[in-house]
């Protein structure tokens, strides 16, 4: 038996060498295939860890709370994209009053503008937040200070900069006290936030900070908040703080059913959960588009086997006619078809963790969270369907060789 599979390989490998660049086109839809199975998987997973290093960063005892309702176990309808109008400040100020273990609760808005000083200009995003920001967020200003509580009540037309933009418009100067325009008003630099880089895919240096009450009536004309976040003093009342308040934003929104709610409130653990169930599908969609590869890969193996099949009708002529059976030659083509493959997958997952490797040290360069994950899991798919594929698309190819009849075979020309 080893004698026989050893003479099936150097019967191969010699056949394969002859046509070198036909074995090469053979395997290279097999490797694309496998490579792009391992890559889009590898790429899935450093997204998915991304987002969840991402939103670790944020905070453990925060929650969350948008507009719109959801299932529980799935994205609130403002995620994607929809503009709900259901949620005010007044909701914000009420949970403040009521929830005992809240330490500070912040509504939010935002938009997008241009800043203006001088013959200087900064593209921004501009967010509308309560006074409370700097406590639910864990940040620090910088240089100069926050807007007050009154501020905020008051209409005024204040605003704080982030690093980044603070150094677009001003550079070595001073901002602290200098007017910028925004949306064609005018507002005084009170502040500059301290350097805290991007999270979320939020990059706050390139942020703008103005009250909530200005940007929703001077800039947005709106009245309605965007979301809000409520810091919980210690994480073993989130649950509870959860509960109660949904039940808050219940009576005020006079909803008795909560299948009817018109908001959603996620803590930490469940907004990964769900952030977790969304990336997973998506990694398992791309995975299955980068497996139709592996389908073309096959149809690739078939027909430049059926182009082998009638290029050597008459060497399985003179084969059988010198005693080969119809097995030993359905045998040899199949075989043959697995071995480029085998190789060809082989192939397939050294790049695909190559290219992975690649792209996780590429993004990492960006400062971004990203980590370098390549499952086995991935490797075995990508190996078996390979080899499964070779399999599959060889048996009508073999088939086709073995069923030719010698005295045919050796008269074709």
């Amino acid at each position: 038996m080893l004698q026989l599979i050893i003479h099936y390989l150097h019967l191969i490998t010699s056949t394969l060498k002859k046509n070198r660049k036909r074995t090469f086109l053979t395997m290279l839809g097999i490797i694309i295939g496998v490579s792009a199975v391992i890559f889009i998987n590898s790429v899935g997973a450093g997204a998915q860890s991304l987002i969840f290093n991402q939103i670790k960063g944020v905070g453990s005892n925060l929650i969350g709370i948008l507009p719109g309702g959801s299932e529980e176990d799935g994205p609130p309808a403002s995620v994607m994209g929809i503009i709900i109008t259901t949620l005010t400040n007044d909701d914000a100020l009420a949970i403040a009053k009521q929830i005992l273990h809240a330490e500070s609760v912040t509504s939010y808005v935002k938009g997008t503008g241009t800043l203006h000083w001088q013959a200087q200009t900064a593209d921004s995003s501009f967010n509308g937040v309560s006074s409370s920001y700097i406590v639910t967020e864990e940040t620090e200003v910088g240089e100069g200070r926050f807007f007050t509580e009154d501020e905020a009540r008051d209409l005024s037309r204040v605003i704080v900069l982030g690093s980044q933009i603070k150094e677009d418009l001003f550079g070595d100067q001073d901002p602290i006290g200098q007017t910028v325009r925004l949306k064609k008003e005018n507002f005084r630099v009170i502040g500059v936030m301290k350097p805290r880089g991007t999270a979320g895919f939020q990059n706050y240096d390139t942020e703008v900070f103005i009250p909530l009450l200005t940007a929703q009536k001077l800039l947005l004309g709106i009245k309605h908040i965007s979301f809000m976040r409520v810091k919980i003093d210690k994480e073993i009342y989130m649950d509870d703080s959860v509960e109660q308040i949904k039940q808050i934003l219940r009576d005020r929104h006079n909803i008795s059913n909560a299948s009817e709610d018109d908001f959603s409130v996620r803590n930490q653990a469940q907004a990964l959960q769900v952030l977790g169930s969304v990336t997973d599908a998506l990694r398992l969609f791309m995975a299955a588009i980068a497996a139709l590869g592996l389908l073309v890969g096959g149809i690739g193996i078939m027909n430049i086997m059926l182009v082998a099949v009638n290029e050597r009708v008459r060497e399985i002529g003179l084969r059988k006619a010198v005693g080969a059976t119809y097995k030993n030659i359905l045998w040899q083509f199949l075989l043959e078809t697995t071995f480029i493959s085998f190789f060809a997958g082989a192939i397939g997952i050294i790049l695909g963790i190559g290219f992975s490797f690649l792209a996780a040290l590429i993004v990492r360069q960006l400062d971004y969270d990203w980590d370098f994950v390549v499952s086995w899991q991935s490797i075995v798919l990508g190996f078996s369907a390979s080899c499964a594929v070779g399999l599959i698309f060889g048996i009508y190819p073999a088939r086709k060789a073995a069923r030719l009849e010698p005295i045919d075979a050796l008269r074709y020309e």
